[in-house]
């Protein structure tokens, strides 16, 4: 059965469906010996080449989705030609396709990043028309009012558009320090994913964001005992609960099958470290 060449391309683990078919439309894939062109069908055993290199073309219906906690001073590509530290150095190597990062953080916010090797998922994940709830929390030194807040959660004109927060809640001072000082914390939760929007929001309003953590994307949370710079796999039923998220066919689970081999093996290695859910080479 032929898909869309971009689609087929993701669904590998190649690229998101946007990055691909900016592939496709700059002339960089063929099929069966024909430039491809946008709209174009393949099947899996079609002779695909990328750049003139033959792509072999294995579909899996057991994507793998990583939840990664990442520290503040790490960025979000693949390298980086000044030597900083970035999100992919410590995650496992693949034997085929790459890990797709599934939205960014600056380097200077720390928290919940997914990564899958499913294209298409982290397309959907990002595209604006899902809506997926990205979750916050965040240290504001200033002040904020009742009205602030109100602007802030029926909508701010950013140089990009409208923004504004689904909500915005206050929390606890979290020390003596604070409590007594001028920083407070908010969770706040929004559906969209503009570049550096959570600081742009409360910097609109006179005020500065000097922590900012993501702490949740869509149903997956990031549990405190995966500690920073660490990872840990997700299970089937938090892979399926983003399928679901995004209108897409969840994936069958076997009852015994690579996926579920690679993460009880790690675990059980993690288990005899101490720390049930802390980093392991691989």
């Amino acid at each position: 059965m032929s898909d869309k060449l971009q689609k087929l391309l993701a669904t590998a683990g190649l690229g998101s469906r946007r990055e691909l078919e900016k592939w496709i439309a700059g002339g960089r894939v063929s099929v069966n010996g024909a430039v491809a062109k946008l709209g174009d069908r393949a099947e899996s055993d079609d002779r695909i080449m990328v750049d003139g290199r033959a792509i072999k073309i294995v579909t899996d219906d057991t994507p793998r989705v990583l939840m990664y906690s990442k520290p503040e001073g790490e960025i979000c590509t693949a390298s980086d030609p000044d030597g900083r530290p970035t999100v992919f150095d410590k995650l496992p190597r693949l034997a085929r396709g790459r890990w797709i990062a599934i939205g960014r953080l600056d380097i200077n916010t720390s928290g919940l990043l997914l990564f899958t090797t499913h294209g298409e998922l982290a397309n959907r994940l990002m595209h604006p028309s899902y809506e997926i709830k990205r979750e916050y929390m965040v240290r504001i030194h200033g002040e904020v009012n009742e009205a602030m807040i109100a602007r802030l959660s029926e909508g701010v004109v950013l140089e990009d558009g409208v923004a504004k927060f689904q909500t915005v809640k206050a929390q606890h001072a979290q020390s003596a320090d604070e409590r007594g000082g001028s920083n407070r914390w908010f969770r706040v939760i929004l559906a969209e994913g503009k570049t550096r929007e959570v600081r742009r929001l409360w910097e609109s309003q006179g005020v500065e964001v000097n922590r900012l953590k993501r702490i949740s994307y869509g149903p997956i949370e990031l549990p405190s005992i995966v500690r920073r710079s660490e990872y840990i796999e997700l299970d089937p039923k938090q892979v399926m609960s983003l399928f679901r998220a995004v209108d897409l066919k969840p994936p069958k689970f076997s009852e015994k099958n690579v996926y579920r081999d690679i993460r009880e093996r790690k675990e059980k290695k993690l288990r005899a470290r101490g720390n049930p859910y802390k980093k392991q080479s691989t």
